[in-house]
C-alpha cells in the first residue's frame, strides 16, 4: 500500500489526468462505444461525477459516524435511468472536478489515525476511509485509462491510426 502522501496526490490529480485523456474528444468520438453493452466516453464521464457524489456521502458517514452502513449503488441502472447517454461531457467533468476538490480539502486535513475508522459497505463488507480513498483514487485513474482505449479503438474504427 502507498504512503498515505502518495494516494491524496493521486486522488487530487486525478481530475487533470481526466482532462487530459480528453484532450481533443470532440464529435462521434464521445458517444463511440467499442462494442456492444460497452459505455462510451460521455456515460464514463458522467459515472465518474456521480460515483464522485457517492464518494463524498461515503467519506463524510466513515468520518462522522460510528461503523456506518454505506449503500452500494447499481451503477447500470443509475446510467440507463439518470441517462448517462444525454449528460453533457463539460458538466459531468466541471462536476467531478469540484466535488473531488471538495474531498480532497476535506480529506488532506484530517489526522491519519482517521483513516482507521471505517464503516460496513452492503456488498464489500468493513471498510476503512483508507481502503475508500484508495479505491476513489484507483476509480479515476482506471476510467481515464478506459478513455484512452476507447479513443485508440475509435481511430481504428474510423481508419485513423
Amino acid at each position: 500500500m502507498s504512503a498515505l502522501p502518495e494516494v491524496l496526490e493521486r486522488f487530487r490529480r486525478a481530475p487533470e489526468v481526466l482532462a487530459v485523456v480528453l484532450t481533443g474528444v470532440f464529435g462521434d468520438e464521445i458517444d463511440f462505444t467499442p462494442a456492444p453493452g460497452k459505455w462510451s466516453i460521455r456515460q464514463i464521464i458522467a459515472h465518474l461525477a456521480d460515483s464522485e457524489m457517492v464518494g463524498a456521502h461515503r467519506f463524510r458517514q466513515v468520518i462522522a459516524e460510528n461503523n456506518p452502513t454505506l449503500v452500494a449503488f447499481d451503477q447500470n441502472a443509475w446510467a440507463q435511468n439518470l441517462d448517462y447517454a444525454r449528460r453533457l461531457p463539460k458538466n459531468s467533468l466541471d462536476t467531478f472536478r469540484r466535488v473531488r476538490a471538495e474531498n480532497y480539502e476535506l480529506l488532506k486535513a484530517l489526522p491519519e489515525s482517521t483513516y482507521e475508522r471505517g464503516g460496513t459497505h452492503t456488498e464489500r463488507g468493513p471498510l476503512t476511509l483508507r481502503q475508500l480513498l484508495d479505491t476513489y483514487a484507483e476509480h479515476a485513474e482506471s476510467h481515464a485509462r478506459q478513455v484512452q482505449t476507447i479513443r485508440e479503438e475509435y481511430k481504428k474504427a474510423k481508419g485513423n491510426k
